[in-house]
Parts: C-alpha cells; sequence; structure tokens
C-alpha cells in the first residue's frame, strides 16, 4: 500500500479520534522509509501526554487491524510539534501571537521579533533594532507566500 494512501486512512481516524476536542488539530503526518510514522498534533491549550499516548494506542491498533504491514514493520510516534519544528498552520500561528518568533523569508532574511499581528494574508512582526537611546521597533509585514520558515523562540 502506497504512503499517500496510508496517510489518508490516518488523515481520517486522527479527525475522528480528536472530533471530541475542537482545541485539537493535526498538523502533520510524516512517513520515513523506514516506515516510522509521526503525528504531530497541537491545541490552543497545548497538548498533553495524556492525549498523546492514547491516541498513538488507538492509531496503532488500527494500522494493525488493517495490514498495512503484515510483519508489524512499523512504528508510530504522536507528539506536539516542539519547539524546533517550524509553524505551519495559520492556527498555529494565531496560537503563538505575542511571541517571539524568527523568521526565515524565501529571500533569504532573518527577522526576529515579536509577532504583533496574524492576518489572513500574513503576519506582522515587530523588530527591536538598536540599543538604549538609539532602540527603535521596525514592523515588518510579511506574507505568508514570502515565509520559508517561522520557528517560536525561547525567552528565558
Amino acid at each position: 500500500m502506497n504512503n499517500e494512501t496510508i496517510i489518508g486512512v490516518l488523515d481520517k481516524a486522527i479527525s475522528e479520534a480528536i472530533s471530541e476536542d475542537p482545541s485539537t488539530f493535526l498538523v502533520e503526518i510524516r512517513i520515513k522509509p523506514t516506515n516510522n510514522f509521526k503525528i504531530f498534533l497541537d491545541s490552543d491549550e497545548g497538548v498533553s501526554i495524556e492525549k498523546c499516548v492514547s491516541l498513538n494506542r488507538r492509531l496503532y491498533k488500527q494500522i494493525e487491524e488493517q495490514g498495512f504491514f503484515p510483519d508489524g514493520d512499523f512504528s508510530l510516534e504522536v507528539s506536539s510539534p516542539g519547539l524546533d519544528e517550524p509553524l505551519k498552520l495559520h492556527r498555529q500561528y494565531l496560537k503563538n501571537k505575542g511571541r517571539k518568533v524568527e523568521v526565515l523569508t524565501t529571500e533569504g532574511a532573518l527577522i526576529t521579533g515579536v509577532m504583533k499581528e496574524v492576518e489572513q494574508m500574513g503576519i506582522v512582526v515587530t523588530e527591536e533594532k538598536g540599543k538604549n537611546k538609539k532602540k527603535e521597533l521596525v514592523d515588518h509585514a510579511i506574507p505568508y507566500e514570502h515565509i520559508k520558515t517561522t520557528r517560536v523562540q525561547v525567552v528565558f
């Protein structure tokens, strides 16, 4: 069975499983050549370990029952996207509004600042330039089609 078919089946199963909690949403399904499935979930309130474990068990059982891999030659990981994963969905941008982000544009520019606005067509990032008396805030309106990656930055 090809990967697109398996992803379609998993997508449907995940949608059914998370339908009871409208704050939870699917970010991405990845399949590595070694039949390693990685499923990334996110939520407006954060994804608990218990939710990931529960979904993992449910999906693992469905994959086994459907016989995609008769030898049981697969692995399944369900998690939230970590800080090392870029934002992919508009809903993730909305969730992270007000946080410090690093945006790499398709032109190769790197903009680091606070994501002040999240709109239908793009985002606005306020970058702090200079120090002390020469400090100024510069707003960058960045359309989604000009964004290569956006990563949330941890501030200590």
